[in-house]
């Protein structure tokens, strides 16, 4: 991963949103590389080109900045299925375009994905906290098509989403961590294939 962020910055005066982004930038580098618990905000600090009390004018401490960016990342994650479902009213197309969405979000080189599926501090109740809620807001968003297309009740839509996201995004994962060797269009419409085969046996509303 290319470093986008360092040493050239230090001491450069930027604007207050235009350094906070920085400092993100490099603290996602960091913590991509190295993990949260082998991180030191000195290896952010460094990374960025400033000084720790700079760092620190940001951010009161390493979990802070590492809950930042988790927050981002869900945003981008969110954004992500959210453009998908909205790209088309087709609903066999609508399960590939969210498909595609998780293969796109864990291809991406900047890493959110790491550290919302990969990272290590998954027993910190408030990164846990988050993430259960990314899935339910994922999930939230596919049972409301669900619920209107087949006229399933809310629980029983909300938990077909849930089956439905975890699947992308477990394979997703997968196909990654395995080299990728599957393009990822082939891979997404394969994983969608099986997906919309099980979801179209539930009858539309108006059938």
């Amino acid at each position: 991963m290319s470093t986008i962020t360092g040493g050239p910055s230090r001491g450069v005066r930027m604007p207050r949103d235009e350094r906070r982004a920085q400092l993100l930038a490099s603290a996602l580098e960091v913590f991509v590389e190295n993990g949260y618990h082998a991180t030191g905000m000195d290896d952010i600090a460094d990374r960025a080109g400033v000084s720790k009390p700079v760092l620190y004018q940001h951010f009161p401490g390493k979990l802070d900045l590492y809950l930042a960016l988790i927050d981002t990342g869900i945003d981008e994650m969110l954004t992500h299925i959210h453009t998908a479902l909205e790209s088309t009213t087709d609903n066999k197309h609508r399960v590939t375009a969210t498909v595609d969405a998780y293969f796109s979000f864990v291809e991406d080189r900047a890493g959110y994905y790491r550290l919302l599926f990969e990272n290590d501090l998954t027993n910190e109740p408030v990164v846990a906290e988050r993430l259960e809620r990314l899935t339910e807001l994922c999930a939230r968003e596919v049972s409301t098509i669900i619920g209107e297309d087949t006229g399933l009740p809310d629980e029983e839509s909300f938990l077909l989403a849930v089956g439905l996201v975890g699947i992308a995004q477990v394979t997703a994962r997968f196909w990654l961590r395995s080299g990728g060797s599957i393009p990822r269009a082939t891979a997404a419409e394969l994983v969608a294939t099986l997906e919309w085969r099980g979801i179209r046996g539930f009858p539309k509303r108006d059938a």
